[in-house]
């Protein structure tokens, strides 16, 4: 009965994952009939219908759905692995790192490959700089991790702030557009699909135990399970799912937090459906938020972000009221 239930609500999550993909890819500026996509991503052609949907709609649509997965899982790992409700992909001041990296390339008139890595690389810095702290002469621990992560994110605001205030206006506002989350130019290749892919595979196989940590160190210490080898583990695969995600969209907000809630409110507190759940909500989500931020106002596009962060207060405020009240 309880698999059968939860093989309802993979399928359930799937169909929405390709109606969300399916929507996204209709809405925009430019009519596309059904019966038109279809026949174009089945026998593409050089109209001008074909060369929005493959040049703009498809490769948004595709980074949208890969970033929200990364998000969601990085998501779900954070919060088993600081045992912190509350936690989210960016407590641990990656998204602070990848913000610095992206505002000093615009700050430098760089754009294109540049901006995407520096984002990566100011991300990794952050990575091995909250890590080298934390688990420094060995003392690793879940308080130390947290504590040192909301310090160097304090800390990384501090030098965004000093780039906003010394940049020309121009700069600033894209800037902001990309602090708020910004998928007008992304587009994600083999690596990202392989990184979400193999981001899924790992959290199944270690399902069970996290099944086990989130009930605390004593009991999985009882049962065999090596602690820090799996803390080490988990903290860089959300790590690196994290950093990767920011370098595509920027910092999108509420993503991470509210999806794992979603489904552990469906009854998904199993971590071997919880996963790939969250890979598939998260991304679905992101994508019916794009599709959102691209024709709310359109002619004119909103940031990502602000549509995430509109759709995820409310949201969270509901999953918080159910939870008190069960």
């Amino acid at each position: 009965m309880i698999a059968s239930r939860y093989y309802l609500l993979l399928t359930a999550l799937v169909m929405l994952a390709l109606v969300s993909i399916l929507l996204s890819l209709l809405s925009g500026s430019v009519e596309l009939p059904f019966p038109e996509l279809i026949n174009e991503l089945l026998q593409p052609s050089d109209t001008l219908s074909g060369q929005v949907l493959r040049e703009i709609r498809l490769p948004r649509t595709l980074a949208a759905f890969t970033t929200g997965g990364m998000l969601a899982l990085a998501g779900v790992i954070m919060q088993v692995l600081l045992r912190n409700p509350l936690a989210d992909p960016y407590i641990l001041g990656i998204s602070g790192g990848a913000a610095v990296g992206a505002l000093a390339a615009i700050l430098f008139g760089l754009g294109g490959w540049w901006l995407s890595s520096t984002a990566f690389v100011g991300a990794l810095v952050s990575v091995l700089l909250v890590f080298g702290i934390a688990n420094k002469f060995g003392r690793w621990s879940v308080t130390r991790l947290l504590l040192t992560g909301v310090v160097i994110s304090a800390g990384w605001g501090a030098v965004i702030n000093i780039l906003l205030t010394t940049s020309s206006t121009n700069n600033v506002q894209s800037m902001l557009f990309w602090l708020m989350g910004d998928l007008s130019q992304s587009s994600v290749g083999g690596g990202h699909y392989l990184l979400l892919i193999a981001g899924i595979v790992f959290g199944l196989l270690a399902s069970r135990s996290l099944n086990v940590l989130i009930r605390g160190e004593l009991v999985a210490t009882g049962l065999g399970i090596e602690i820090n080898s799996l803390r080490i583990a988990l903290y860089f695969s959300a790590s690196l799912l994290t950093a990767t995600a920011v370098t595509i969209a920027g910092s999108v907000g509420f993503v991470g937090l509210v999806v794992p809630h979603m489904l552990r409110l469906l009854g998904a507190r199993d971590h071997r459906i919880l996963i790939p759940g969250s890979a598939l909500l998260g991304g679905s989500f992101l994508v019916i938020a794009d599709s959102i931020a691209r024709t709310a106002v359109a002619p004119q596009q909103l940031p990502v972000g602000v549509v995430t962060a509109i759709i995820g207060v409310p949201a969270f405020l509901i999953i918080l009221r159910s939870t008190i009240r069960k």
